[in-house]
């Protein structure tokens, strides 16, 4: 490939997403321009752009009005990578001001807001009989006393859209709660931190039972590529974050997203999350991602697939690559940092020995952050976190604090 290439701008740099779509397009002779909201980020520490420009990625005009500039710097018009859903939403309620400067690959704004609407999907979900837990939205503490009473415990609180104000509070995302008590209290410190919050029933069984399958639909909602991938661990562990992931075979899962993605008429990039229950076996829906590249989508390319690749050339009319068919070879990815963390938690509790340690991590993989050729974010970030545990450790009147999602008694 030559630089001829239209470029692509990877919005939201300041992620790990935004790294290894960076990465991803980079390797194949894309020509790559990131969008950040911190150059300070270990992730914007890369050196696979050709160009890095800071905005405030939460402000929706002032992220319209840094694309705009930028088109007008590129010479031709270039695909949009967004990484994060807010800068999703922005591009798209942006799109007849951006899309003239920009090849754009995103379903309806209607569309958009439906799956990312935790509350709007579920009953989405339910009207199409697609297998979700059951879910309640809280907007009182009344709210909250009469659906504990209804509940089978353990649960799931979180917010159904994850906002500045909520991140301003707390970096987790959900939080598993044991009992009616714990949820109580819970509720109580964390609803003034978003409008309404939801509760939904957890589904049983480890890390390993969630299932996702990403893929790349071309407006009809049929997909061009699809890939299925299971997590191993995650972080925190079992609401958070997946850190270490293998490539399998699951049909119901895959068959499930395409269901979903293709009933919406569905196009750009998708992701369905969908969890095993270890009691019964049925796969429960757990959540969607639209129009975004997700943490542990870069798996696909690790595997064989282009997954990314596939959605700029579509985006930008050109040929496809050939290489879109899952060939299920068990390749691994793997957020080293994050795992290690993982991984030192459960042999802590006794439920992993470094036998199983080792097992779980060998084999061909792919990596978040560590690269040979882009060294920069992974060392920034092992240093920040150095510096953080010894400051931690330095400080006698620091309170020790619960990272896994977790609520005790």
């Amino acid at each position: 490939m030559t630089s001829q290439q239209p470029p692509a701008v990877v919005v939201g740099l300041n992620s790990i997403t935004g790294l290894q779509s960076a990465r991803i397009l980079a390797r194949r002779g894309v020509p790559v321009f990131g969008v950040t909201g911190s150059l300070s980020h270990y992730t914007s520490r890369t050196n696979v752009c050709e160009r890095i420009v800071e905005t405030d990625l939460n402000d929706e005009a002032a992220l319209a009005e840094t694309l705009v500039a930028l088109a007008e710097t590129l010479g031709q018009k270039a695909v949009l990578v967004p990484c994060s859903d807010p800068t999703v939403l922005a591009i798209a309620r942006h799109r007849a001001r951006l899309e003239p400067l920009y090849h754009i690959s995103l379903p309806e704004l209607r569309t958009l807001e439906l799956l990312m609407d935790k509350v709007r999907f579920y009953a989405y979900a339910q009207d199409c009989g697609l297998p979700v837990p059951r879910m309640f939205l809280l907007s009182s503490r009344e709210d909250a006393e009469r659906t504990a009473d209804e509940l089978a415990f353990p649960v799931i609180l979180k917010p159904p859209f994850k906002t500045p104000r909520w991140e301003a509070n707390t970096k987790i995302k959900a939080y598993k709660v044991p009992s009616r008590e714990a949820f109580l209290e819970l509720y109580d410190r964390c609803s003034a931190w978003a409008d309404e919050l939801m509760v939904q029933e957890y589904v049983e069984g480890p890390d390993a039972n969630l299932y996702s399958c990403n893929g790349y639909f071309n407006g009809t909602g049929e997909p061009l590529v699809t890939f299925v991938a299971r997590k191993l661990r995650q972080w925190p562990p079992e609401t958070g974050t997946s850190c270490l992931g293998e490539e399998v075979r699951n049909d119901e899962v895959l068959e499930e997203t395409v269901k979903l993605f293709r009933a919406l008429n569905y196009r750009g990039l998708g992701y369905v999350e969908m969890k095993r229950d270890k009691r019964t076996g049925k796969h429960y829906l757990i959540e969607p991602n639209a129009g975004r590249p997700t943490g542990r989508s870069a798996i696909a390319e690790a595997g064989g697939v282009e997954l990314l690749y596939t959605m700029y050339c579509d985006a930008a009319g050109l040929p496809l690559p050939e290489n879109r068919q899952q060939q299920y070879r068990g390749v691994k990815w793997i957020y080293l940092r994050w795992d290690f963390q993982s991984a030192l938690h459960y042999w802590r509790r006794g439920e992993l020995s470094l036998r199983e340690w080792w097992r779980s991590v060998r084999g061909p993989k792919g990596y978040a952050v560590f690269s040979l050729s882009d060294p920069a974010p992974f060392l920034t970030d092992i240093a920040r976190s150095v510096r953080t545990a010894l400051l931690g450790a330095r400080d006698p009147g620091a309170q020790p604090r619960r990272s896994d999602g977790k609520v005790k008694l």
